[in-house]
């Protein structure tokens, strides 16, 4: 990243963000990097966040996530707010900060909420890619029907093409049936069915993605049907019956899970109740069965049968954000795209 004029740096916009990641290969840079952390050839800190109530009573957050990746450092800003469906507006928004390694002067700002729900899709699918045969894959089920229900079926498109039928479930029956809609335009060859009761979409489907706003559990593990793979990227749609009666749980790192005090995984482990990867698991609990970096490496030897419920829990790893904006930023240089800024 070095060798740019020293009184400037680079911004890119949602819309030069959205040209450089068209068919940037998001699934493999996600696998690449977490093998990469596996190697400690990437990494990232510990991460800061600053929460609080609106004025119209919805909850709101800002996190800022540092993290590199080989040569690359810098940290995501990613603010939220349950609220902002009702304003037509994302629920998160952000920025990226890359850095020049050398100096350490912020060299490129571009805009993050494209980058954050790529790389959380791409993470996704790499995890998925790696305990079933996605091109298997017939039906899937989505739980929340908002940004990142729609990048997760962009990849999903590419990363398992026999999909036949699709289910989605909202809070709001009115989203999913106008998402569903969307989807049947756009490829009428998949059956798209907006279904009333999460239930209906997650017994029916093979493999479910949650990415909703819920803060309160609710996916049984009667629910998942044998031989299903729950992906709990909202991280509190898994109730405990889920997460500790599961055959396979995975996160991306069990640090990120320990730390956190607001979703349910983190709490049960600070309870005692689950455990790291390798350690004694508790009586009336389990032990986290891999890290995700671990069981794309090959490090995890358990086979995962056709009958088994898989859960994978990933937190959100900065360096994932780094990885996916210096990809983001390479092809921005070589292109000439961007604002130059100057300090």
């Amino acid at each position: 990243m070095t060798g740019l004029p020293d009184d400037t740096l680079t911004y890119l916009d949602s819309a030069d963000v959205r040209r450089l990641t068209a068919d940037l290969p998001v699934v493999d840079l996600a696998h690449e990097t977490l093998l990469a952390y596996a190697r400690k050839e990437a990494g990232l800190a510990p991460e800061a966040a600053l929460r609080w109530t609106t004025g119209s009573g919805a909850a709101a957050r800002s996190l800022i996530l540092p993290g590199w990746s080989g040569d690359s450092y810098g940290c995501k800003i990613i603010n939220a707010s349950l609220g902002n469906h009702l304003l037509g507006l994302p629920r998160a928004a952000g920025l990226i900060v890359l850095y020049d390694p050398e100096t350490a002067r912020p060299v490129c700002i571009m805009e993050g909420g494209r980058i954050s729900a790529l790389r959380t899709a791409g993470v996704s699918i790499a995890a998925v890619r790696a305990v079933r045969d996605t091109a298997g894959i017939r039906r899937v089920a989505f739980l929340g029907c908002g940004r990142q229900a729609e990048v997760h079926r962009e990849l999903l498109a590419t990363a398992c093409p026999g999909v036949e039928e699709l289910y989605l479930y909202d809070q709001d029956p009115a989203r999913a049936g106008e998402l569903a809609a969307v989807w049947r335009a756009a490829d009428p060859a998949v059956s798209v069915t907006a279904v009333p009761e999460p239930r209906d979409a997650v017994e029916r489907a093979e493999l479910t993605i949650a990415v909703t706003t819920t803060t309160e559990p609710y996916v049984e593990l009667d629910w998942v049907p044998a031989g299903g793979t729950f992906v709990n990227v909202s991280l509190d749609d898994a109730a405990e019956s889920l997460l500790l009666g599961c055959d396979h749980l995975f996160v991306d790192d069990w640090d990120l899970v320990v730390d956190d005090d607001h979703r349910l995984l983190g709490v049960l482990a600070r309870a005692g109740r689950v455990t790291g990867p390798g350690a004694c698991a508790p009586g009336d609990g389990r032990a986290v069965d891999a890290a995700l970096p671990t069981l794309l490496s090959g490090g995890y030897h358990r086979c995962v049968g056709d009958r088994e419920r898989v859960v994978i829990n990933p937190f959100g790893m900065g360096v994932q954000d780094i990885a996916v904006a210096a990809a983001v930023f390479e092809r921005a240089r070589a292109l000439g795209v961007g604002v130059p800024l100057a300090r």
